[in-house]
């Protein structure tokens, strides 16, 4: 490996995202000096090779699974140490930065974080969050529930285009603590606008009622899959054939990563696994919209049975109050530099919908260097 290195994770445990049943994602970064380093895929995929020889000759690992040709290659092994799975790719500061801005979301609603470990229970206990089985990546399924906060009645989530305008991987370049400052002043500002308008409509929804939606959302996504695709950047549905950014391929599913325009999120999911997510999707929704409901049924479809067997508690569903205790944030030290002028909020009108105006404005956390925070393990319950 390369002198001046750092590990640095990235990742649900940046973004405040995880379970207990995650992965700890960790992109290795190469020395540059004070610039963004950039390194081919075949040197990834030589210095993950070294990495992976050296967890062989030491021990240190078990389950070692190399996966070189991905579109990232990544080196996954279960700590012997610590138990902990963990996925190693080398240069993964889009990686890390995606996850700061999904953490920074959550200051604009609480919903957003308890929703999307909610998904995430519920889709694992449904086996269809596992890409390797050609269904949803885990990163796929929080922009599912960003889109869907986007697209409800009234909407919860802006544009992603209006907390960040840009196609962030673009603008990763230079200095690095320089092009991380520009990304999080801006979405920064961005964010302080948006929760600032006050004449937006409030969606004061339960979480059980945002999971219900969200079930009947994409319950059909099987017969408009090929034709229609999900772009959180928009906040929009759009044609296929009408994006001449997303042709010629064609994909089971296609779910538009925000920051890195027009990759496809959802690529590893495969047109025969396409019924199996539909049928959960439907089973799940036609459950929870029953008059014949029983608590353990409910907890069968709704979490693995790691988590049903430990929750001998009935389960309570609250009203959405409107408070917000926003998750704690990365202790890391601030660049002092002077503050750019903010990037305003675009299109902010009354038909422009958020959930929580009275969420914390304090300034997000910017890096300087390396990375610095050490994300806490907090337990997460089913429902709020």
């Amino acid at each position: 490996m390369e002198k001046g290195a750092t590990v640095e994770p990235f990742g649900s445990f940046v973004s405040n995202l995880f379970t207990r049943w995650g992965d700890l994602d960790i992109s290795i970064e190469l020395s540059n000096g004070l610039h963004i380093s950039s390194a081919g895929k075949k040197q990834k995929q030589t210095l993950l090779g070294d990495i992976l020889k050296a967890l062989k000759m030491k021990g240190g690992g078990s389950n070692l699974q190399f996966i070189s040709n991905a579109r990232v290659p990544i080196l996954k092994f279960k700590s012997n140490r610590q138990g902990i799975s963990c996925d190693i790719s080398i240069n993964n500061l889009p990686g890390q930065m995606k996850s700061k801005i999904l953490l920074w979301i959550n200051r604009i609603d609480g919903r957003f974080h308890d929703m999307v470990l909610l998904v995430k229970e519920w889709a694992k206990a449904h086996k269809i969050n596992n890409s390797k089985a050609g269904t949803f990546n885990s990163y796929s399924l929080s922009l599912l529930v960003i889109f869907h906060f986007q697209t409800c009645v009234p909407a919860i989530l802006p544009p992603l285009k209006d907390i960040y305008p840009g196609n962030m991987v673009d603008d990763l370049r230079g200095v690095r603590a320089d092009a991380e400052n520009l990304i999080a002043e801006t979405c920064d500002a961005n964010i302080n606008q948006f929760i600032s308008v006050k004449s937006r409509p409030i969606n004061r929804k339960s979480l059980p009622e945002l999971f219900v939606e969200f079930l009947r959302k994409f319950a059909q996504m099987v017969s408009w899959a090929s034709e229609l695709g999900l772009s959180p950047h928009t906040g929009q549905w759009e044609q296929i054939k009408n994006n001449m950014r997303w042709l010629p391929k064609t994909y089971a599913i296609f779910v538009e990563d925000p920051f890195e325009q027009p990759q496809n999120t959802a690529r590893s999911v495969s047109t025969g696994q396409m019924k199996k997510i539909t049928e959960a999707f439907l089973r799940t929704y036609s459950l929870l919209t029953s008059k014949n409901q029983n608590q353990v049924s409910l907890l069968t479809n709704l979490a693995s049975p790691q988590v049903s067997r430990f929750n001998t508690k009935p389960v309570v569903i609250r009203n959405y109050s409107g408070s917000y205790f926003p998750p704690t944030q990365p202790q890391v030290q601030r660049v002092i530099r002077p503050r750019l002028q903010s990037r305003h909020f675009q299109n902010a009108n009354n038909q422009e919908t958020s959930s929580n105006s009275s969420s914390s404005k304090g300034h997000v956390q910017v890096h300087k260097g390396h990375q610095m925070w050490r994300p806490k393990i907090q337990k997460q319950t089913l429902l709020p």
